[in-house]
């Protein structure tokens, strides 16, 4: 019988081994490139849906993008695969739904909506937070103990929050900050319970039926809330049809493939970075792009709360935009 303290042993070596690997024969176009991609794409959809929101309507600028982003990833991964075993019945599409309202129509949504009022720096820092929500719900709803540096990490993260969302002289719209900080809370409640939700195994084909379902509800919300009425096509200006589809291709289509492959070819470890780069890239794009004033509060709050992502991440707890389990990767944001 192996002891506990064999089993770290090997497994740590085989993370070791992987790295080794990674470092030593994977080369730039096998790992560093697709953690690149990754790291500048995803960060950069923050400015993205900035731009496309100037002239589109958010709601249905967000339905077209994953309506269409949906459909060609469902197109090609159907086919592919376990498809005898795997095939989408009523049940699998009614999970998708369920998980595609949480993690794209109320997170992805939220960023959306809230990008109106707030820089899309603060955008990204609070959608940083998916990690700290995430422990939390599990530990609410499923009873998983937190480890004392979790909970470490949880008082530093929304300290930074509280330091973030300090309202001095009105510079932080509340509302928008308000919607911002629904988003992760969405997000990481969709990841969490998409681990329990009866998806199809592949996991192209569940994020593409969740885009579709989110792509939806999107168009439904937005034709609701008037936008039909107020979107002029004459009005829509190049920059923002440049940045829906950069959203569409890149964001969404782009980036999500490459996440997949470090998934499977990257130490879980190195994948996971991506949380601490994207809200740098964020936020540097957007005071390089948008001329968004950087306030000392700004990088303290958002060092802050990096460091308490790194902390629970540390403790054994592997965070979210995405916390894929080995069924459904989330679509990112």
């Amino acid at each position: 019988m192996v002891s506990s303290a064999a089993l770290r042993l090997r497994i740590l070596s085989a993370d070791m081994a992987l790295a080794l690997r990674v470092r030593a024969g994977a080369g730039l176009g096998r790992i560093w490139l697709p953690l690149l991609i990754v790291y500048l794409v995803w960060g950069s959809t923050y400015l993205g849906i900035r731009l496309a929101i100037d002239t589109i309507p958010p709601l249905l600028m967000a339905g077209v993008r994953f309506s269409v982003a949906g459909a060609i990833l469902y197109a090609f991964s159907i086919g592919r695969g376990e498809t005898q075993r795997d095939r989408p019945g009523r049940v699998q599409w009614v999970a998708a739904l369920l998980i595609g309202a949480l993690l794209l129509f109320g997170g992805n949504g939220g960023v959306v909506l809230a990008e109106r009022s707030i820089p899309t720096g603060i955008a990204a820092l609070l959608v940083a937070t998916v990690p700290l929500w995430m422990a939390i719900i599990n530990r609410l709803f499923f009873g998983h103990r937190l480890k004392p540096l979790t909970v470490v990490g949880l008082l530093v993260g929304f300290g930074g929050v509280a330091l973030l969302l300090g309202w001095q002289n009105g510079h932080i719209d509340p509302r928008g900050a308000l919607i911002g900080l629904l988003a992760p809370i969405c997000w990481a409640s969709g990841s969490v319970f998409s681990r329990r939700a009866r998806l199809p195994v592949r996991p192209m084909v569940a994020t593409a039926m969740q885009m579709l379902c989110a792509g939806g509800l999107f168009l439904l919300a937005g034709a609701a809330a008037g936008e039909l009425g107020r979107m002029h096509l004459g009005a829509i200006s190049t920059t923002s049809i440049l940045a829906l589809g950069y959203l569409t291709v890149f964001g969404s289509l782009v980036a999500f493939s490459a996440y997949v492959y470090l998934l499977r070819s990257a130490p879980l470890t190195l994948v996971s970075t991506y949380a601490y780069v994207n809200p740098v890239v964020a936020v540097a794009l957007g005071a390089i792009v948008l001329g968004e004033r950087i306030s000392l509060r700004t990088l303290v709050a958002g060092g802050v709360i990096v460091g308490a992502i790194a902390l629970i991440v540390s403790a054994g707890f592997t965070p979210g935009k995405p916390q894929p389990a080995p069924r459904v990767v989330p679509a990112h944001r």
